[in-house]
């Protein structure tokens, strides 16, 4: 029978303080995913903010009035007047939220914050509050870079603010360059960590490998597949946020550099087994993400094949090594290991199969076809298959709440005495 799985915020109270930018534009989206994974939203909002959007939106999407105005108004009207606040006073709202994310922050909102100002409902709140902070900029890069802005979040830095980007990308005025606020899956995963401060995986040695691999055709050409490596990539930080030794192994052509992650880049099936092989003896944990090619071509052709030269073309493919069952059959005796099953059909059934084909402690079954494809995007729905029967279903949500629900049901394995999870 299967279980659904509890959301990543669940009971968690969230407050969301949005300035004026255009990058309120992902705002919504921000308190849904929010919403979504169990968390229980309040906005409040400046003065500029509410040019942007209104107060009564970010109400119907949060399921709670909006704070904008510092102090009530004197006339009683209808509509955005009867949304000034939300029941509670900012020093309530700084005691009531257990985050504080602020989103978009803008140069003014970070000055504001940075001299102790409070002459707004966001300035008063977090001036007022004790919870941990997140910060997401977003302005125009000469903004940005300005001296100015550089030392008010250093200084906000410095008492303990969270911040989320800003990311290269086309900015509100036309132009491309650093400025472009985060996305919302990534802010959550950042204030997922904040609140977790959670360091159950310290000491373990968690290799985790990424990608789709490329067998050469000819030196121009090869197999591949549509994997993005987005999910071995949460993996990763998800498990460094919980104290973890964190090692990727990927196929993912010009991959990120992950902050506290050791990367290792590779093409091919045999350059990935070989890879993993070689940490394998120290690692506790294997989160085998990766969509291995099942076939490689026989003879990689020295030269580019030139349609000129063949009339038809006809590969030979040979089976490439199996590195789920390889890592499974050569691990050591603490060493867990989890799968990947990625199916067009039966994915439940598949990925139980494939559990006991391959004899891993956890299969993360995903569909890779239709709406709620796993293959390529930021959001994924997967039914997880735990040795001795257990399945969990987690519904369609960002890659990012994937992968803590992932690495819970890994901490909630049972395991032998020697293993890291049952010697502390």
């Amino acid at each position: 029978m299967a279980e659904e799985m509890p959301h990543g915020f669940g009971g968690r109270k969230i407050a969301v303080h949005v300035c004026g930018g255009v990058a309120v534009v992902k705002v919504p989206e921000l308190i849904t995913l929010l919403r979504r994974q169990g968390a229980e939203v309040r906005v409040a909002m400046t003065a500029s903010a509410t040019a942007f959007i209104s107060p009564t939106t970010l109400r119907a999407l949060s399921g709670n009035p909006v704070a904008w105005r510092l102090f009530p108004a004197k006339e009683k009207g209808s509509g955005a007047d009867q949304d000034r606040g939300h029941g509670m006073s900012h020093i309530d709202l700084g005691i009531w939220a257990d985050c504080h994310l602020v989103v978009p922050a803008t140069a003014s909102t970070m000055a504001r914050l940075a001299l102790g100002l409070a002459d707004d409902v966001v300035s008063s709140t977090l001036l007022a509050t004790e919870a941990p902070m997140v910060l997401a900029p977003a302005m125009e890069s000469g903004m940005w870079r300005n001296k100015a802005t550089q030392s008010n979040l250093a200084t906000l830095v410095a008492r303990g603010a969270k911040v989320v980007g800003p990311v290269s990308g086309r900015l509100a005025s036309g132009r491309v360059g650093e400025g472009r606020m985060a996305e919302p899956s990534e802010i959550i995963r950042i204030a997922a960590g904040v609140l977790r401060q959670d360091v159950s995986l310290r000491g373990w040695q968690v290799l985790v490998t990424a990608g789709g691999t490329r067998e050469p055709i000819d030196p121009v050409r090869y197999l591949g597949n549509r994997s993005s490596g987005k999910m071995a990539t949460d993996l990763a930080l998800e498990a460094v946020a919980r104290g973890a030794t964190v090692h990727l192994v990927t196929a993912v052509e010009d991959a990120p550099d992950l902050p506290d992650v050791e990367v290792v880049r590779v093409d091919t099936a045999a350059e990935m087994l070989q890879a993993c092989l070689a940490l394998l003896p120290s690692t506790h944990l294997v989160l085998m993400a990766a969509a291995v090619a099942d076939f490689r071509v026989a003879e990689v052709a020295p030269q580019k094949l030139h349609r000129r030269e063949h009339a038809e073309l006809e590969l030979h493919l040979v089976a490439n090594p199996d590195i789920l069952a390889r890592l499974t059959r050569d691990r050591p005796a603490s060493c867990l290991v989890v799968g990947f099953a990625a199916e067009t059909e039966d994915v439940a059934e598949r990925g139980r199969a494939k559990l006991d084909q391959k004899g891993c402690d956890l299969i993360v079954a995903n569909p890779v076809i239709g709406e709620h494809s796993a293959m390529g995007g930021d959001m994924a729905e997967a039914t997880l298959v735990a040795r001795g029967g257990q399945t969990v279903v987690l519904p369609w949500q960002p890659k990012s709440a994937i992968a803590a629900a992932i690495l819970d049901a890994v901490q909630n394995l049972g395991t032998g005495q020697d293993h890291p999870l049952t010697s502390r």
